[in-house]
């Protein structure tokens, strides 16, 4: 069969969608102007721990305009029936309004609903809560640890670790320190909810329209396919939308409640209780080696902060099984439960915060065997994973090492440390590896090809900001053969074929390989016409040597001998033709399958203050074939921006006494401006790798960021001699 032609695919196009964001027309979620729609805000708790003993809402019912308020004492009628795809971590999801428990500061426990926001929000204020209060355990490095939830944080062990290190050469041991993130999308958390008799349409800020529909479903007690959930537009989210937060439910009871269509949007400061954060940890490492610097032993212990009524996981043990040829590894993840809300998964989930432990580990080792810090990662490359004995389906770090040094100019920097000055600046270089595993899920789409020669395409997955209204558009244009101009993609609508959850890099893999099958499936489709209709130039031949380009159907060699898709379909009066298509990936995979990065980082410390400057950085990236170079470049430059963020300026401070968080908001709690952004560039090698996927593409969105905070870290020891084993970097750290 002749392959198609590939047009679209690999050119650095602009966002199909951006003319719309710039100009406002795009609406986000609270955007939306919902015919009737009242209001809603959430009152909050002001303990961390304890019961409600009462509720006072009468000045606020009482107020001009306000329609109701909901708390616990008007016992909502909610089933939270077991949701198959939304119960994401081991425990007992937050039921809103069903009790008197407080479980954490911030917790929802009441809402007002009002004809206006200003109505609803001087309401909300009059609104008094008594509470018996207990003495909250929101401290990490105080509170008993036990053992993390099965399957996905159980203990691991090969060969003798313990053994190993009390052979080893050289011994390192070290405790490590990292601050709770938060997510800070530009978009706040918002729901729309709208009922029709007993059919629900919510307008929902989220990552996961599906399981936004399940979610909604299995709390009210209704079939799925009475639930809509719409999100055309999301502004940001970093992993924040990937679970349905009370916030939603919450809108949804309003409105049935009321009657009305209800518009809640959380504030700022709200979203820093009620929406997840990357969590704390408290992670120690030892590590073993030769004293030509083979590693022979590494063991992991480190604990986690989750809330009491859920056991948060995420995915921070790969790296330490099989980043590096070590044969003797432990690990022993624990998780402290604390009277907080739940952690969520922040972009490069525990990959990011494992990546920083690790990396940092291996550049101290190297300054103590007086080996380059590259030279020693390369001496421990695995030939095979370590963890599995699988062949990698590509790793290509040594490739990614050379390149990158080589346009860093590694070479010409001085190895020892506090050796090179600007000024009262100490300057320094350090160097780190990067590393996302390929996630990838089941998804569905569906294309119709109209008379005119213009396609849609649908399926219900996200566009985040991560460009996916145009990469998709250009796997789609290249399989039907027509222009971009000619595709429209939609998306984000939970009444179109399923597509997992946009999050853990599996987007581009896993739907772009479904618009793939859909659209081979639909151009097939129209060759089939062609070839069994006696009217086409195309009659009879057969159907592998047809290809299409720019709307028209031609043998391949021949591209006189051919017609459009426009005059076949006017032939043979269609109005239209489509398809449905699918990817599923294997069960079992024979190869073990990342994506790899190589991180540089040069940095200038005050010698006076200890502000620490980034002055450049540079990725190189093993992520396979790139659908779009100015929207990889774009992924990279957000996710180095984010590590910028986590190794310098971002922790969310809370008041142990009572649970608050004292900097919930964008004054106090630093993320990177422009002032803080230097030169930031990006270089993906060329390559596909079709052992991961149909289509070549391997993990991209969450592996720009693990990697950057080490590398910034290193580069710091190097400029003064001072080794800092806590996120944030602070001033106070380096004297």
């Amino acid at each position: 069969m002749s392959p198609q032609p590939q047009a679209a695919v690999g050119a650095p196009l602009s966002r199909v969608d951006g003319r719309l964001k710039v100009t406002g027309q795009a609406k986000y979620t609270a955007d939306h102007d919902i015919e009737g729609v009242v209001h809603a805000v959430i009152v909050d708790s002001s303990i961390a721990r304890g019961r409600i003993t009462g509720i006072d809402t009468r000045a606020a019912v009482a107020h001009p305009g306000v329609l109701g308020v909901i708390s616990h004492l008007d016992k909502p009628s909610l089933t939270y029936r077991r949701n198959p795809i939304g119960n994401a971590f081991p425990g007992e999801r937050l039921h809103v309004f069903q009790d008197d428990t407080v479980r954490f500061f911030g917790q929802p426990v009441a809402v007002v609903v009002a004809t206006t926001l200003e109505v609803a929000q001087h309401a909300a204020s009059l609104v008094r809560v008594s509470y018996d209060a207990e003495r909250p355990s929101t401290d990490l490095t105080r509170s008993p640890a036990q053992a993390g939830p099965a399957p996905f944080a159980l203990p691991y062990a090969r060969g003798d670790a313990q053994a190993a290190l009390g052979a080893a050469d050289v011994r390192l041991e070290m405790t490590y320190r990292l601050a709770r993130n938060h997510h800070n999308p530009m978009e706040t958390p918002a729901t729309i909810a709208r009922w029709e008799g007993d059919k629900l349409t919510a307008w929902d800020k989220t990552q996961y329209v599906i399981g936004a529909q399940n979610e909604l479903a299995a709390v009210f007690g209704i079939p799925l396919e009475n639930v809509r959930v719409l999100s055309p537009f999301v502004g940001g989210a970093f992993g924040s939308g990937l679970k349905t937060w009370p916030h939603v439910t919450i809108a949804a009871l309003a409105a049935r409640e009321t009657g009305r269509p209800v518009k809640l949007a959380l504030t700022r400061r709200q979203m820093y209780f009620m929406v997840g954060y990357r969590p704390a940890y408290e992670y120690k490492l030892r590590v073993g080696s030769t004293g030509r610097g083979r590693l022979t032993a590494m063991t992991h212990d480190f604990k986690y902060e989750t809330s009491r009524y859920e056991q948060f996981w995420e995915a921070n043990l790969a790296l330490g099984r099989m980043l590096y040829a070590v044969p003797n590894v432990s690990q022993n993840p624990q998780i402290v439960p604390l009277d907080v809300s739940t952690p969520l998964w922040m972009r490069g989930p525990g990959y990011s915060s494992s990546a920083f432990v690790i990396e940092t580990a291996v550049d101290e080792l190297a300054y103590k065997l007086g080996v380059d810090p590259i030279e020693l990662r390369l001496r421990n490359e695995p030939g095979e994973d370590p963890s599995t004995q699988q062949p990698f389906s590509t790793r290509r770090l040594r490739e990614c090492f050379r390149v990158g040094s080589r346009a860093f100019g590694w070479q010409r920097r001085n190895p020892r440390p506090r050796s090179t000055r600007d000024g009262d600046w100490l300057t320094g270089t350090g160097v780190a590896t990067g590393c996302y595993d390929v996630f990838r899920g089941r998804a569905q789409a569906h294309a119709r090809l109209d008379a005119d020669g213009t396609v849609v395409v649908q399926s219900a997955t996200h566009d985040i900001g991560t460009g996916t209204y145009t990469s998709m558009t250009q796997v789609a244009a290249d399989a039907l053969g027509l222009a971009v101009r000619d595709i429209t993609f939609q998306l984000g609508d939970s009444a179109m074929p399923p597509a997992p959850a946009q999050g853990a890099s599996q987007t581009m893999l896993s739907v772009g390989s479904a618009v793939q099958d859909t659209c081979d499936k639909l151009r097939e489709q129209a060759v089939a016409l062609a070839v069994a209709d006696d009217g086409s130039p195309l009659h009879g031949v057969a159907p592998g040597d047809i290809v299409v380009r720019g709307g028209r159907l031609h043998v391949t060699g021949d591209p006189t001998r051919g017609e459009t898709y426009r005059q076949l379909l006017a032939r043979n009066n269609h109005a239209y033709l489509e398809s449905r298509g699918s990817y599923t990936p294997e069960e079992e995979s024979r190869f073990s399958m990342y994506g790899y990065a190589a991180m540089f980082a040069e940095v200038a410390v005050d010698a006076r203050l200890g502000l620490v400057r980034v002055r450049r950085m540079l990725g190189v990236y093993d992520a396979g074939r790139i659908i779009n170079p100015k929207l990889a470049e774009s992924q990279a430059v957000g996710g180095m921006v984010g590590g910028i963020g986590a190794a310098l300026l971002e922790h969310t401070v809370t008041d142990h006494r009572d649970g608050r968080i004292v900097n919930a908001n964008l004054a106090d709690y630093l993320v990177p401006v422009n002032a803080d952004i230097p030169d930031l560039k990006a270089v993906y090698l060329d390559g596909e790798d079709y052992d991961a996927g149909p289509i070549g593409v391997k993990s991209l969105g969450e592996l720009v960021q693990v990697g950057v905070a080490p590398a910034i870290a290193n580069a710091v020891f190097h400029a003064t001699g001072k080794r800092v084993r806590e996120l944030p970097i602070t001033a106070e750290a380096l004297f």
